[in-house]
């Protein structure tokens, strides 16, 4: 089955209150800010999509950078891409800055963690 990309989304995430160092939410949030300013309306009028079983034909990859690769929780990641077969990678990247600990909001560390994303949609021939 060929597949064709159909657009690359950029977009960050910033996580201000350390957690273990958990990279999740900063790679929850990048996700969310790459695809929260599109309206994919070429997926109907190009692609001829129909109705919403034809997004079964989008495939949506997600690269994510963080600081620490093996702290992410992917099956959470990719919870927020909202349609299409999903799949994630997850490489060293993004950046790490030093802001405070609030040991009553639950930060285990000062650590503000950025991640960034680069969120591909592919169509799959019919």
């Amino acid at each position: 089955m060929t597949e064709k990309k159909f657009i690359t989304q950029i977009g960050f995430g910033v996580d201000q209150h350390g957690h273990d160092d958990d990279c999740t939410n900063a790679a929850i949030k990048a996700i969310k800010n790459a695809i929260s300013n599109n309206c994919l309306t070429g997926l109907f009028e190009i692609c001829n999509f129909k109705e919403p079983k034809d997004l079964l034909r989008m495939k949506v990859h997600a690269k994510i950078g963080v600081p620490f690769p093996d702290n992410v929780d992917k099956k959470k990641v990719l919870k927020a891409i909202p349609f299409g077969e999903k799949s994630i990678e997850v490489v060293k990247g993004g950046l790490l800055v030093k802001g405070i600990m609030i040991e009553e909001l639950g930060d285990t560390t000062d650590n503000i963690i950025v991640s960034n994303a680069a969120v591909d949609v592919l169509i799959k021939d019919p």
